[in-house]
């Protein structure tokens, strides 16, 4: 455990008792104050100052981290801009591949764009910030929708037939939801020309601590740019950034 040592010792205390229960899982008085090296007073200070603001419980006399700092957790993760730590990862997805790259959200009935990275070359896919784009017509929605509960699955799809964008775009409930079960399985989503004639996309999705989808990564191209023979390598790319993501937030 990496000791700092600041002008305030009792927050250094503090930081110290906090660590060690959050690596031992419950501890006790005694194990505090011995393994810690603290004086039995200013522990039990401590210790009755912590447990009341919610930072420990008490429960038969051990003391395990408290809902407080879960509480504090999610604001400081929700107090980062998922913007600015998605752009070295996608920037090593346009480099890589010389396409654009997107970042989006699940808002509601629709994914939305946060971010791009605009491709180099001359040839481009046209898209904004704040586009919206159909969940079941896009990759990116597939990969924000696949994680889902199966009510809410059931609660963001219409119940009549998908709007066809194209020619290849799933309309039937029955077949899109054996498309999200296999984007499940492989761990990636791909557009086939599904929300525009002549443009083709490759998403994978972005997890946080908890494992919980709450974005995706998503590559798009003309559908010469994203050929057949090159999608197996364009899909490890692009799951590589979506983990590099994942693996900053976490």
């Amino acid at each position: 455990m990496q000791e700092i040592t600041t002008k305030t010792p009792a927050i250094d205390k503090t930081t110290r008792i906090l660590k060690y229960v959050s690596t031992q899982g419950s501890v006790t008085f005694s194990q505090i104050h011995q393994t810690l090296d603290l004086a039995q007073s200013s522990t039990a200070t401590l210790l009755n100052s912590l447990v009341a603001h919610g930072f420990l419980r008490q429960e038969k006399g051990r003391y395990y981290l408290g809902l407080t700092l879960f509480e504090l957790g999610i604001r400081a993760i929700e107090s980062f801009d998922i913007r600015d730590l998605a752009i070295a990862p996608m920037t090593f997805l346009r480099d890589s591949t010389g396409l654009a790259c997107h970042l989006g959200v699940l808002d509601n009935t629709s994914a939305i764009y946060l971010a791009k990275i605009e491709s180099p070359g001359a040839i481009v896919v046209r898209s904004w910030l704040g586009k919206r784009l159909s969940l079941h017509s896009s990759s990116l929605g597939k990969c924000l929708l696949a994680w889902l509960p199966e009510a809410e699955i059931d609660r963001l799809l219409p119940e009549e037939l998908l709007e066809a964008k194209t020619k290849t775009t799933i309309t039937t409930r029955s077949a899109f939801k054996a498309e999200l079960a296999m984007v499940r399985r492989q761990g990636w989503a791909f557009d086939n020309e599904e929300d525009y004639d002549g443009v083709s996309c490759i998403s994978a999705p972005v997890f946080d601590r908890n494992n919980k989808v709450i974005a995706a990564i998503s590559m798009s191209g003309v559908s010469f740019q994203v050929p057949e023979e090159k999608i197996p390598e364009f899909v490890e790319l692009v799951k590589t950034a979506a983990n590099m993501l994942s693996e900053s937030i976490r």
